[in-house]
Parts: structure tokens; C-alpha cells; sequence
């Protein structure tokens, strides 16, 4: 045996596997390994500091193992944990009397971890290293993108095999995205309360494992083989142009509050891994603990584990769940962007260049912190996605925010070293009502969920245009088709950076449920045999033109001021064609305004171009005149989503004509030197 420990996890040098673990209060650890028979067999291991460990000739990949800790409460040498540093895991957690019983081994009911090989042929994989002003994010589920495809084969639905399938990523290219945000796929476990009611955690926030890709959605998550399926996800998403960024849940974990079962961290650590006060623990996440972010053991695994992902598998970006969570570490637990693991995080020559996205709120008190994250970072906007549900719902007063949200939400964002894609714009994720649903109900329909409706927000910012739910009145269903591609328009026009929900674009719908957490079925999964391929055109047009116009891409923040030469790089104007005052701006009736977009004011090289973006929350038409000073001397209507179909190219005019404007609806219009070709997608 050597005389210094190891990297924590397990490690195959090809003969002979290292293990370690980290545990400052234990008085012994062992190592259990498991046979083919499930036969165990214990072995003690050494410490070093806060490190156990050992080296094992003839252990190699596909092993099964955990460790038993020997030390005070919590800790309980009867309970089998899986490694926090494992690289797979195997099994599913059984909800048994076992697991809370203390002296009572749990081996029977929880998973194991696995010893994994390290091989794999990337085959010249390159990361598509986008640029942040070019970047379009969807964010997709692994299983429920696919488990209802019918041109994946029916053994790969739901699957990371699914999801590298052509026909997965064709639908990918062609809409024109280039990063899937993959909701968790580190290994988690079923909720107790889910399981007792015949319930799934769906979305992952529950997480066991942050080295492992989680094994119920690999085609064979046995020995370590999920590992090589999702290697082959990525590498097969990168060939298509697209970047992978995963959603990881570093606030929480799967082991609850103090009256959780010992699965890991609990049982080798509690201190250093999990925020106490008072010896309770403080739960600013809703799930019944709070990872400690102020402790060098839990900076060591955040930094270890984003290391991993991104040398291991080659991820180009991470989207922190309740990111404020990992800031609280100032006087009361206040959220402080100096952090020391935002720092570690900044300093780390393995992830330069890995992007880096903020959920930036969490429970906790004063827990929303938009626009408050260091430079490097960007963050999820609800100040966007409440602004743009506000305005087109038709509430009064709303012009001046989400005027502020087209263009970069400013107010929050702009300071030394930061551009307007440090905001990610969105007006549907996840958690909450899907874009077919936010038109069609102003109240949840959660009942499915077994929570009697409570669970889920009641905030929901919705209108169902006159009907709750589904109609056919011909007026109702017009209006909510104009609604989705409102929303879709302007999310993807606007400054910063877009992203969109999958199947928002296909018009799926969660029957009214905004917390379909728990509903791993035809609630969640996309139905691809009922889709709106009207509206997916329609959203393919939409990030066509995004991409042919650099000023939608703009990385300076607007000023509103004329240049040297009297040119405004972005001007707000009337149904007149007028520049709007202060008493515009405040008129509460209004809400309807129009955005130039000069070109010649955003450093493009020549040709320029010009956007001007009409956007009509009112009931009735109105007749928006160009500006007769505007950019350059012909415009082209390419958008118009009063129409039957949106996106129209035969209408030209000069400044100063007048432009019609449907109610509840946004109209496009193009100046430029060059011809204006709109692609079919990527």
C-alpha cells in the first residue's frame, strides 16, 4: 500500500482499483464489496487526515461497493452508503422499515455503486465552443423527449440512446437551438412519499450521486454502462453542432432532513456536507436540507464533480439549481457573490470556458438574487418572464419593464465585464404551466399529483383568453394561437440570451398541471403523434431570423442616446412613429409600443441592418406608423403574428407609411442594404 491516499472515488489503473472516501468524525471505515451473489465482504481502511482509503489488486470495473462508518450519531456502520464519489451507480432505493431502523442493515434496500472503466473512444469529439450572443438553449428531459417518439427504436425511447438518435437530434438542427439543457441526469432516487402513492420524482431534483449519469435512463444501467451511453449522447449531439449543459442540484440531496435515511453524505459527514444551526438542519431548498457551501469538504466535491463532467464527458455548460444557495456562507447566512466556490470555480483551468448558469433564488431568507451573480456567470431572468407574461395578459402599467426586458433587462445586468447574455430569457421552464397551458388556464390543475391541488404556484401570470381550458370557440382559439407566438417572437428577438421549454414549439400541454414533477407518463412526455407543425414552423422562422440579424445578437448594452453621428442605437416610439416622453411611458391605458434596432449603432460591419419590433397587447388593430427618419429608406414585414401565417415577406414600405397591427399581436419589420434571405432552420 502507497503512502499517499488516493483521488476520492474509485479508481481502475488497469490492475488494481483505489478507494477513497472523505469522513473528519469517523473512527473507522470500511469498504463492503459485493460479489456476483451479492456476497459481501468487508475491508478496513486506512486513514490519512479526513481521507480512508485503499488500493486492491484484482478489483476492476463492473465491482459492486459502498462503505460502512463507524463514528457518533448519525453514523451507523449498519447502513451501506454509496460512495459520493462514484462514477456509477447501480439499483434502485428500497422504502424499507431497514433504512431508518438503526443496527438494521440496509444493504438489502438501497443501490450500490460500481466501479467504472475510464475507456472510451471520443472519435475526434469537438465542443462546439458557441458563442454566448449566438447560444438559443432548449431544455429538454432525457426520457420525456423521446419515450413517445415512434421513430426511435421502442428499446431506446427514453433513453440517452434516444436522445442521440438521428431522428431526436434532426428535430434539435432543424428548429435552429444550439444547447440542450438536460434536466438532472446525475443519479437520483424516488421520493418516499412519491413511491407510497405510486408517484415518480420525474424531473431529478433528488439527487444520490454527483459523478453518475443516472442509470434508469440508459437502455442497460448495469456495470457501469450508463457511463458509455451518455459519453455516446454527447459525442453524438456534438457532431451535431449542439451544446450539452446539465442541470446539477448542488443545494440539496436525496437524504432529506433529520429524520431522512443514511444514503451517503449522512452517514460518513453531516457537519461538513449539510447546513445545522442549533444541531437541526436548516432547509432553504424545500426538500428538507441545504448543502453547506461554506465547508471545504462540499467545495471539494462541487469543484471535483464539474470537473469530471466536463474532462469525463465533455459538458460545455451547467445550470445551477437554486444557485443562491451556494453564496450563503456571509454574516446570517447572507448570499455573498465572493463566495469561496465561486471564486473556485472562477480560478479552475479545467472549466475556462464551461458555461455557467444561475438559477438565482432559493427559499432561504431574501433568497432572490437576479442579476446579483459574479461576471463569468448568467442567469436565469424571471424578472423577463414576468414582464413579458404581464404585458401580453394585458395588465396596465407595464410598458416601461417590459420595455426593459426586450432589450437585456439592464437594470439588473449591466456593469464592467458583463454583456446582455448574462440574462437567460424564458417564459416557460420546467416547473410551471407549458406555453399551450399558460393560453389555455389562469388556475393548476394538479390534482394528479396527490398534494389536493396545493402543490404548485398560484402566481401563474396567465390568461386563458376568455375560456378555462380546452374550447373550440373559434375567437378563443385565435386569440391563444396569437398568444404562443407572442411570447415564442419575443423571447427570441429580444437581447440576451433565448430558451425555450421542449415541446413548447409542438404545443404540448400538461392538461393544466404546473408541477408535473411527479408525473413520469403521458402528463410530461412529449406526444409527437399530436404536435402544432404550424407553430414549429413558425418557431424555426422565428430563430432564422434571430440568426440573420447580428443586431438581435447586439453584445453592447443599449444606451438610447444618439451617437457622434445622431444615430440611436435604439429608440422607442408611438403608434405616431413619434419617440415616446415620460408621459407615454406613463399613460397605465397603453400597451402597445414599437423598438428600433439601428444597426449602424450596435459596431456592425457594413452592411447594416435594422430590426423594428411592433408589439400590440391591446384587443383591437391599431396602425403603427415607421418613424420618417428610420434606417434605411425600405422595410420588409418578415413577422406578423396576427396573420394566418406569421412570418410573411411580400409587404414592403417606406418612413413614415403606416403598418397594421392586429390586437394581441407583434409585427417585424427589416431594414437593410442587402437582401434578407430567412432560412428553414439550421
Amino acid at each position: 500500500m502507497g503512502i499517499t491516499p488516493p483521488p476520492l472515488g474509485a479508481h481502475w489503473t488497469g490492475e488494481a482499483t483505489s478507494f477513497a472516501v472523505h469522513s473528519e468524525p469517523a473512527g473507522a471505515v470500511e469498504l463492503a464489496l459485493f460479489d456476483a451473489h451479492g456476497q459481501e465482504r468487508r475491508v478496513p481502511l486506512e486513514r490519512d487526515g479526513h481521507t480512508w482509503w485503499t488500493v486492491l489488486e484484482g478489483v476492476g470495473p463492473g465491482t459492486t461497493y459502498g462503505f460502512r462508518a463507524r463514528g457518533p450519531a448519525p453514523m451507523d456502520p449498519a447502513k451501506l452508503l454509496v460512495d459520493p464519489y462514484a462514477r456509477a451507480i447501480e439499483g434502485d432505493l428500497q422504502w424499507q422499515p431497514g433504512l431508518f431502523v438503526p443496527g438494521v442493515d440496509s444493504a438489502p434496500f438501497v443501490p450500490r455503486s460500481v466501479v467504472a472503466a475510464p475507456t472510451f473512444d471520443w472519435d475526434g469529439d469537438r465542443r462546439p465552443a458557441t458563442a454566448w450572443s449566438d447560444t438559443v438553449v432548449y431544455e429538454l428531459h432525457v426520457k420525456g423527449f423521446t419515450r413517445l417518439h415512434p421513430a426511435v427504436p421502442e428499446p431506446w425511447r427514453g433513453t440517452y440512446r434516444g436522445l442521440g438518435h438521428p431522428a431526436a437530434i434532426d428535430h434539435l438542427r432543424r428548429l435552429g437551438v444550439t444547447a440542450v439543457q438536460l434536466l438532472p441526469v446525475h443519479h437520483f432516487v424516488h421520493d418516499r412519499r412519491l413511491v407510497a402513492h405510486g408517484l415518480r420524482n420525474y424531473w431529478g431534483y433528488n439527487t444520490l450521486g454527483y459523478f453518475a449519469p443516472h442509470g434508469g435512463y440508459a437502455v442497460d444501467g448495469t456495470a457501469a454502462r450508463q457511463t458509455t451511453e451518455f459519453k455516446q449522447l454527447v459525442r453524438a449531439l456534438h457532431a451535431a453542432g449542439l451544446e450539452v449543459w446539465l442541470d446539477v442540484v448542488f443545494n440539496h440531496t436525496a437524504e432529506g432532513g433529520a429524520d431522512g435515511p443514511l444514503l451517503s453524505l449522512r452517514g460518513l459527514d453531516e457537519r461538513a456536507y449539510y447546513v445545522l444551526q442549533d444541531g437541526r438542519y436548516v432547509d432553504d431548498t424545500g426538500c428538507g436540507n441545504t448543502v453547506n457551501p461554506h465547508s471545504a469538504a462540499t467545495v471539494r466535491l462541487v469543484l471535483d464533480s464539474l470537473r469530471h463532467w466536463v474532462s469525463e464527458y465533455h459538458v460545455d455548460g451547467f445550470r445551477f439549481d437554486l444557485a443562491t444557495v451556494l453564496g450563503r456562507e456571509g454574516p446570517g447566512r447572507c448570499f455573498d457573490a465572493g463566495a469561496a466556490i465561486f471564486d473556485a470555480i472562477a480560478a479552475d483551468p479545467v472549466l475556462a470556458g464551461t458555461k455557467l448558469i444561475a438559477e438565482p433564488w432559493d427559499l432561504g431568507p431574501h433568497g432572490y438574487h437576479v442579476g446579483g451573480f459574479p461576471v463569468g456567470w448568467s442567469e436565469w431572468n424571471g424578472s423577463f418572464r414576468d414582464a413579458q407574461r404581464d404585458f401580453w395578459r394585458g395588465q396596465p402599467g407595464q410598458l416601461g419593464r417590459y420595455a426593459a426586458a426586450l432589450t437585456g433587462s439592464a437594470a439588473l445586468f449591466e456593469r464592467p465585464g458583463r454583456t446582455p447574455q448574462a440574462g437567460i430569457n424564458f417564459v416557460t421552464c420546467h416547473d410551471g404551466f407549458t406555453l399551450a397551458d399558460l393560453v389555455a388556464y389562469e388556475h393548476k390543475r394538479n390534482e394528479a399529483n396527490g398534494e389536493d391541488n396545493r402543490d404548485g404556484t398560484d402566481d401563474n401570470r396567465s390568461w386563458n383568453g376568455g375560456v378555462e381550458g380546452p374550447t373550440e370557440e373559434p375567437a378563443v382559439v385565435r386569440v391563444r394561437r396569437r398568444q404562443q407566438r407572442n411570447l415564442l417572437a419575443t423571447t427570441v428577438l429580444a437581447s440576451g440570451v433565448p430558451m425555450l421549454c421542449a415541446g413548447d414549439e409542438l404545443g404540448r400541454t400538461q392538461s393544466g398541471n404546473n408541477n408535473a414533477y411527479c408525473q413520469d407518463n403521458e402528463v410530461s412526455w412529449l406526444d409527437w403523434e399530436r404536435i402544432d407543425a404550424d407553430l414549429h414552423h413558425d418557431v424555426q422562422r422565428m430563430l432564422a431570423l434571430r440568426r440573420a440579424h447580428p443586431v438581435l445578437r447586439a453584445r453592447r448594452w443599449p444606451t438610447g442616446r444618439p451617437d457622434r453621428d445622431g444615430v440611436l442605437d435604439v429608440g422607442w416610439y408611438t403608434p405616431e412613429g413619434t419617440l415616446m416622453t415620460e408621459g407615454d411611458w406613463g399613460a397605465g391605458f397603453a400597451r402597445s409600443l414599437a423598438v428600433l434596432l439601428d444597426g449602424r449603432a450596435h459596431g456592425q460591419q457594413p452592411p447594416h441592418d435594422s430590426v423594428l419590433l411592433i408589439c400590440n397587447a391591446h384587443d383591437s388593430r391599431l396602425l403603427y406608423r415607421i418613424p420618417p427618419d428610420a434606417w434605411p429608406g425600405r422595410w420588409q414585414r418578415v413577422l406578423d403574428t396576427g396573420e394566418a401565417s406569421p412570418m410573411v415577406r411580400q409587404r414592403f414600405y417606406a418612413p413614415g407609411e403606416r403598418v397594421r397591427v392586429e390586437g394581441h399581436s407583434v409585427v417585424v419589420l427589416t431594414g437593410s442594404v442587402r437582401s434578407d434571405p430567412v432560412g428553414e432552420g439550421r
